[in-house]
């Protein structure tokens, strides 16, 4: 088994009003180059948890750090009106939230945070701010969202 010290929460960056299926999302992928889901899990909006990729493989999703990390996507994050945001419904919430309580058990002391976490801290202040980051993703801050599930949280 690899050495899990990350989980990574990704957004698919689609509108909130449309749907958007583990086959689109895989074979938008598969059109970038990847051998198949970059992500490890995909949380839709009606909750379903779809797994990808075995957690024994690393993901494609964060590039520089994917070998020691486990990638999970919810489905959404532009709202109706073509903007960032957390679009995330209570049941991906809930379903996210259970799914990383069994992702905390089986790697203990693993990190919690979002995509745009990996962004580069330009101004070497030991924070990665909005103004930094290459992406919004995931559309919320997953690093003190989830701190109770790790007690830090932080990559």
């Amino acid at each position: 088994m690899r050495k899990i010290d990350t989980i990574v929460v990704h957004c698919s960056a689609t509108p909130v009003t449309q749907d958007y299926t583990p086959e689109r999302l895989t074979r938008d992928h598969l059109a970038r180059g990847f051998n198949s889901s970059g992500y490890h899990f995909y949380i839709r909006q009606s909750g379903q948890r779809v797994a990808f990729r075995p957690i024994e493989v690393p993901g494609a999703q964060v590039e520089g750090h994917n070998y020691d990390t486990i990638g999970i996507c919810y489905e959404g994050g532009i709202d109706a009106h073509g903007k960032t945001a957390d679009t995330r419904n209570p049941l991906q919430k809930a379903a996210l939230i259970a799914l990383l309580k069994e992702l905390v058990k089986m790697f203990p002391g693993v990190n919690i945070c979002g995509h745009r976490d990996f962004s580069p801290d330009l101004d070497h202040d030991g924070k990665i701010e909005p103004n930094e980051w290459i992406k919004v993703c995931p559309c919320f801050d997953a690093i003190p969202e989830y701190a109770y599930l790790t007690k830090k949280s932080k990559k």
